[in-house]
């Protein structure tokens, strides 16, 4: 049976045209978009369409905006994942208010304290995940200890790591360096069955110096776009320096291949966004700058979670792991070094 994956026509900078044009890309027999979104959309010929309302705003009060706009695209692109009308959503909309939607209408997986957002972060030594990168600007330690564990059943079921290496995003490798909630959450991880490496530092995020990177969806967030502008700006100064003079313009001839093999790798938009973790749905949050090229790869990845069936191994693991966080969270059960 082909897979259905909701996507949100009205989220992101881009007009609908271009959210559209991303989605039917992704189209195969397996694969069937159904795009909510304006009615005038009914006229481009589309098979699988569902007219909304008024759009969610960027700057939108997220709870206001799912309680006071139930027709927006955003809305009943989540609700259809809830009702079982699409196995999976996409939106690079607003996230406070994919993350509210979701909560209401696709709600947790039992003992989750907070969903939280994984990217595939594209590594000198291959793909790692970075939980969390924009879902919870405020965490405490016990929520950095969930996303080590959701990023690691990730990391074991998407990228096919047997025994992913967790580290903690920090200021510096010590385990006492850091603000108050990585020193707690450092001691936390310490403690757990995660396979956990210490602290890592951001400038070995490229690097690959671990399987899963673990932090709050503030600091997740920052990191994640100084890795993506430092990226853009460093390939467009490359392609600046061959275009001048003859020997640069011989030089580009020749690493042509290796430079869009680089290119391609380092993309933000071959990966299309990250899944939210920790729901009873497949959710895919988009980057609000979405191309077409980056739906057309947050449709395949959603569908490729729905393949590789996350959220029910999420729920088959997590209820063990949960135990464990509730214990580690209780002073009276665990000591510090």
């Amino acid at each position: 049976m082909a897979i259905r994956v909701a996507v949100d026509a009205l989220g992101g900078d881009h007009p609908p045209e271009e959210i559209v044009a991303g989605a039917l890309a992704a189209a195969s027999p397996d694969l069937i978009p159904v795009i909510y979104g304006p009615q005038e959309l009914d006229t481009h010929g589309l098979e699988h369409v569902v007219t909304t309302g008024e759009p969610v705003a960027m700057d939108d009060k997220p709870a206001e905006a799912v309680r006071g706009k139930p027709e927006s695209s955003l809305v009943r692109a989540v609700r259809a994942v809830g009702d079982g009308d699409a196995d999976a959503v996409v939106s690079a909309g607003n996230t406070g208010a994919m993350l509210a939607a979701s909560l209401l209408y696709i709600r947790r997986l039992p003992g989750v304290f907070r969903p939280g957002i994984a990217i595939v972060i594209p590594t000198r030594r291959g793909p790692s995940v970075l939980i969390d990168a924009g879902a919870n600007a405020d965490a405490r330690p016990e929520h950095l200890l969930q996303f080590g564990h959701m990023g690691s059943i990730f990391a074991q079921e998407v990228l096919d790591i047997a025994a992913p290496r967790v580290r903690l995003l920090s200021i510096g490798e010590e385990p006492e360096k850091g603000n108050q909630l990585t020193l707690d959450a450092h001691a936390l991880l310490e403690e757990s069955s995660l396979r956990f490496e210490g602290n890592l530092e951001g400038r070995e995020l490229l690097e690959g110096g671990c399987d899963v990177v673990v932090c709050d969806g503030f600091t997740g967030n920052v990191a994640l776009k100084t890795l993506e502008g430092t990226i853009r700006t460093v390939l467009h100064a490359l392609r600046t320096e061959i275009a001048v003079g003859v020997r640069g313009k011989i030089g580009g001839l020749l690493i042509r291949p290796a430079g869009r093999k680089l290119r391609t790798r380092l993309d933000p938009e071959e990966t299309g966004g990250g899944y939210l973790l920790g729901l009873r749905g497949l959710v895919v949050i988009a980057h609000g700058s979405s191309s077409r090229v980056a739906i057309a790869n947050a449709t395949r990845l959603a569908a490729r979670g729905i393949e590789h069936d996350v959220v029910a191994r999420l729920g088959e693991v997590l209820p063990e792991r949960v135990v464990e966080s509730s214990r580690s969270t209780n002073p009276s059960e665990r000591t510090r070094g």
